[in-house]
């Protein structure tokens, strides 16, 4: 679902500018599941505008009101309105892993190779 923008007058965020932007909403997410904020990709393709921490994540047990640290990568100012649209959100299930301490981890074809060891 799209976010919107709750601001009571103009924000302009300069190049390399962080502001933290009201969405005005306040949610209740059932245990089990969590809220994903994500960037609009058209606000990112046309104005090089994004968010910090993305993909934000809203826990279960929040019940503040959110808000976007939105960011502006772009060349030029840009302008933030009441009611626009400035971010996605989705809900989904999360899966709570059982965490096991061991000596030893089973072996991969990759094994520990980082970024780049792909084999291309």
């Amino acid at each position: 679902m799209d976010l919107y923008a709750d601001v009571n007058e103009e924000i302009v965020l300069l190049p390399g500018d962080i502001k933290l932007i009201s969405a005005g909403i306040y949610i209740s997410i059932p245990e089990g599941y969590e809220a994903e904020i994500r960037p609009r990709s058209g606000l990112a393709l046309k104005h090089g505008v994004s968010l910090v921490n993305t993909p934000g994540t809203i826990d279960s047990d929040y019940r503040g009101l959110v808000n976007l640290i939105m960011i502006n990568h772009g060349k030029e100012p840009f302008v933030i309105r009441r009611a626009d649209r400035v971010a996605q959100m989705i809900i989904k299930e999360v899966a709570r892993a059982e965490i096991e301490v061991t000596e030893n981890l089973d072996d991969t074809i990759r094994s520990h190779g980082g970024f780049g060891h792909t084999g291309r």
